[in-house]
């Protein structure tokens, strides 16, 4: 593999791409789709029966409909309105954009768009670990883990570019 800014012998200049921004930045529009899709079916259950949706997805399941969980799930549903579930999607598709804009500018390997992911990665850590120190599972830790190595990924990477910049031209 030829160097960044190396010509080639066909007189273009050959880029090195970093794998671990390409890596990143397709994670985040693989987020992003998912949260669109969760910010649809958020607004597809306005003005609907929350509690009936979740019964017949119990039933789909073969979930024990007068269970603890799905009685538990279906007492929480009945307190959310239609103007909550309109503010959870429209902070879903906030949320997707975000994702969206982190996502191709980490595969165009912008800079800007690496300062914006550990910007918006390091916002989320207090959350994050609180709801660790709330309730501790296997999923929420991976999860920190995975944002941890991102971030450390992304600093390292801004770092090193800084430093190469900062060297003399040869």
């Amino acid at each position: 593999m030829e160097e960044t800014g190396t010509a080639s012998t066909h007189g273009h200049v050959a880029r090195h791409h970093d794998r671990g921004l390409v890596a990143i930045g397709v994670l985040k529009l693989i987020e992003a789709v998912f949260f669109v899709l969760v910010g649809v079916g958020v607004i597809h259950f306005i003005h609907r029966d929350l509690g009936e949706a979740a019964l017949k997805l119990a039933g789909r399941l073969r979930v024990d409909p007068d269970g603890r969980l799905v009685s538990w799930v279906v007492d929480h549903l009945d307190d959310i309105t239609a103007h909550r579930l309109k503010q959870i999607g429209v902070f879903t598709f906030f949320y997707a954009g975000l994702r969206v804009a982190e996502g191709v500018g980490l595969v165009m390997e912008k800079v800007w768009a690496e300062h914006l992911t550990v910007g918006a990665t390091t916002i989320f850590l207090p959350w994050e670990i609180y709801e660790i120190v709330k309730h501790l599972d296997w999923v929420r830790v991976c999860l920190l883990l995975a944002n941890l190595t991102v971030l450390a990924y992304l600093v390292w990477n801004l770092r090193r570019r800084r430093r190469a910049g900062r060297m003399p031209a040869k």
